[in-house]
């Protein structure tokens, strides 16, 4: 993969560095696995798609709670659903959750970059 850039509100700016396999740990220990992730060293906030969770082989549902709305991460084992993640929203709309990087092997130009771990 190469440097791309991407259009954002502030402009074109060359964010993606390179891709690769990374898995992430969510505050209660929910791991994930993400074969296709992008790589760049300015970025201080990630996405995950619900497309990512459900490839995990999680459930995704939303609840009401005191007036305030959030994301569940379930799985179900026997038959019995339990609640692995709770994710409150911020008034924008978006859930957010603080993320740790367990392993990330980036190819950037060609180069392999050492593992390293971060914080979301």
């Amino acid at each position: 993969m190469c440097n791309a850039y991407i259009n954002t509100i502030s402009g074109s700016s060359k964010l993606i560095e390179g891709s690769g396999r990374t898995i992430i740990l969510l505050l209660n220990g929910t791991k994930f696995f993400i074969d296709d992730d992008l790589y760049s060293t300015k970025s201080q906030r990630n996405l995950l798609s619900f497309k990512d969770i459900r490839l995990n082989g999680y459930l995704i549902e939303t609840m009401n709670e005191k007036n305030i709305e959030y994301l569940y991460i379930t799985n179900v084992e026997c038959g019995k659903k339990y609640l692995l993640e709770r994710l409150p929203t911020f008034s924008s709309g978006l859930y957010y959750t603080h993320i740790s990087a367990i392993e990330s092997h980036v190819t950037t130009n060609q180069k392999f970059i050492e593992p390293h771990t971060f914080t979301i």
